[in-house]
C-alpha cells in the first residue's frame, strides 16, 4: 500500500515538474522569439537528465552496486528508493540463509553419525561431513567426485544402491578403514537429484546382537539332555500304576514336550540368522502342496474344511527343508487359530510381476490391528492363553520371516478381527521356475 502511494505521488510530481518545465520553456521561446530552439533545449535537458539517472539506476541494479543515498524527487527518486528497500531486504535475506546454511553445516559436521550426499545417477560423492572420514576413511577435498562403490567395494552395497531402498537399513557392512568395525547405511531421498546416505557404527550393536545369538544357542543346547533324561523318566512312569498320578504326569509330559518344541524353534531360530544364504535346489511345488494339505488334514482331524489351490502351474528355487518348514508353519498356525467348522485355504499363484505368492487365509478369529508391526517379533503374543492352549512357542512366524528374508521373499499379513487373516509369502521372479512334468 506504502509502495503504490509513493509511486502515484512520484508520478504527480514528475508529471508536474515536467509541465511547469515546458510552461516556463514556452514563455521563454516567445520572449526571445525562439520557440523552437527553446523547447528542442528543454527536451534535451530532460533527456540528458533521464540518460543520467537511467544510468545511476542501472549501476545499482548490478549486484556488486549497492545504493547508498536516494537524491531528488519525483520519479526516478521514487524507483531509487524501491531499488534501495529491494536491495536491504536482499541482503538481509541473504545474510539470513548464510546464518542458516551455517548452522545446518556444523550441526552435519557435529553428526556422530557419517553424513553423505550422492548423486542419484552415479553415487558420486558430492559432500560429506567430518564422522564420514573418519569411518570410511575419506579425504576432502579428494575424495570429492569418487564413486561411493568404488569406497566400499562389498557387492551387497552397489546392489542395494542400484535398488535404491530406502525403507530398510543396510546392517552389518565392514568399513573400508577396519574390516573389524561393522556400519550400517541408510538412504534417505531429500532431493529429485540427489540421496542423503547416513552411515552408523554398529560394531558394539552387531558385537552384542552375537553375543546374544551365541546365548540363546548355547542354552538351548544345553537344555537338550536334562530335557531328555526328563522325558525318559516320564515315559517310565505307567499312569495305570498310579491313578491318582496320571492328571499330573499327563501335565508333566505336555509342558515338557512343549519345552523341547520351544528349544528346537530357538535353535532353528540361532541357526538361520547365522547363515547368509541357505543351500538352493529346484522345488517341486505340486508335490509340497500335497505334503501341505496332508499335514493341515492331520492337524484339523476333520474339523475344518482344508482346500489347497495350486493357480501357479510353476515351481519354486531355494532351500527345500526350510520354505517347507516355513509353509508348514503358517498353516499349522492357520488350523491351531481356527475353530471347528472353520474354513483354511492354501493357495499358490503367480504374482503381477513374474514372481510368485504363497498364501494361507483362515476364518479364524483374527488379529487387532495395533498388534500386526509386532506379530513377526520372537515371543510375542496376540493373546497368551490361546497361544498356550495352542501349544505355540511364540517363535513360528519369526522363523518364518527369517527363512523368507534367506529367500529375498517378504511376509504379508492381512487380517481383521472376527473375519479371519491371511498370511502370504510374496517370492521374486528370480526364484520362479518353469515345472518340470
Amino acid at each position: 500500500m506504502r509502495r503504490s502511494l509513493l509511486l502515484r505521488l512520484a508520478w504527480r510530481q514528475s508529471l508536474i515538474r515536467l509541465l511547469v518545465l515546458y510552461a516556463f520553456a514556452v514563455a521563454l521561446g516567445l520572449l526571445l522569439h525562439q520557440l523552437a530552439w527553446v523547447l528542442l533545449l528543454a527536451t534535451a535537458g530532460v533527456a540528458a537528465r533521464a540518460y543520467w539517472r537511467l544510468y545511476r539506476v542501472s549501476r545499482f541494479l548490478d549486484w556488486r552496486q549497492q545504493l547508498q543515498t536516494v537524491h531528488g524527487q519525483g520519479l526516478w527518486a521514487a524507483l531509487e528508493t524501491l531499488i534501495f528497500r529491494r536491495q536491504t531486504e536482499n541482503r538481509a535475506r541473504s545474510r539470513r540463509l548464510v546464518g542458516l546454511l551455517r548452522a545446518y553445516r556444523q550441526a552435519a559436521t557435529a553428526m556422530p553419525d557419517g553424513a553423505l550426499i550422492l548423486n542419484r545417477r552415479d553415487n558420486h560423492l558430492i559432500w560429506f561431513n567430518k564422522s564420514a572420514r573418519r569411518l570410511l576413511g575419506l579425504n576432502y577435498p579428494q575424495s570429492l567426485g569418487q564413486s561411493f562403490t568404488d569406497i566400499v567395494h562389498a557387492p551387497a552395497v552397489k546392489e542395494w544402491l542400484a535398488a535404491g531402498v530406502t525403507d530398510d537399513s543396510l546392517m552389518d557392512v565392514a568399513s573400508p578403514v577396519d574390516e573389524n568395525q561393522r556400519l550400517s547405511l541408510r538412504l534417505i531421498a531429500y532431493s529429485g537429484r540427489q540421496w542423503l546416505l547416513v552411515v552408523r557404527d554398529v560394531t558394539q550393536l552387531m558385537r552384542l546382537e552375537q553375543v546374544r545369538r551365541d546365548f540363546v544357542a548355547n542354552v538351548s543346547h544345553e537344555l537338550r539332555t536334562p530335557l531328555t533324561v526328563v522325558h525318559g523318566y516320564l515315559d517310565m512312569m505307567e499312569p495305570a500304576d498310579n491313578p491318582e498320578w496320571a492328571p499330573m504326569v499327563e501335565e508333566m509330559r505336555r509342558q515338557s514336550q512343549r519345552m523341547t518344541q520351544l528349544v528346537e524353534d530357538l535353535l532353528t531360530l540361532s541357526r538361520l540368522e547365522a547363515q547368509d544364504h541357505l543351500p538352493e535346489e529346484s522345488i517341486g511345488m505340486a508335490s509340497l502342496l500335497v505334503t501341505l494339505r496332508r499335514e493341515a488334514e492331520a492337524i484339523s482331524q476333520g474339523r475344518h474344511e482344508i482346500s489347497v489351490l495350486d493357480d501357479a502351474a510353476c515351481d519354486l528355487f531355494g532351500s527345500a527343508k526350510e520354505l517347507h518348514s516355513a509353509f508348514s508353519n503358517l498353516v499349522s498356525n492357520a488350523v491351531r487359530y481356527t475353530p471347528n467348522q472353520g474354513r483354511v485355504e492354501v493357495r499358490f499363484e503367480r504374482t503381477d510381476n513374474g514372481g510368485t505368492r504363497l498364501s494361507v487365509k483362515d476364518s479364524g478369529y483374527g488379529i487387532p490391528a495395533q498388534h500386526l508391526p509386532r506379530i513377526t517379533e520372537r515371543f510375542y503374543r496376540v493373546s497368551t492363553s490361546r497361544s498356550r492352549e495352542s501349544g505355540g512357542t511364540g517363535l513360528g512366524l519369526s522363523i518364518v520371516k527369517h527363512v523368507l528374508s534367506l529367500h529375498q521373499a517378504r511376509l504379508e499379513i492381512e487380517s481383521e478381527v472376527g473375519r479371519g487373516s491371511t498370511f502370504a509369502c510374496v517370492f521374486g521372479p528370480e526364484r520362479t521356475r518353469p515345472r518340470n512334468h
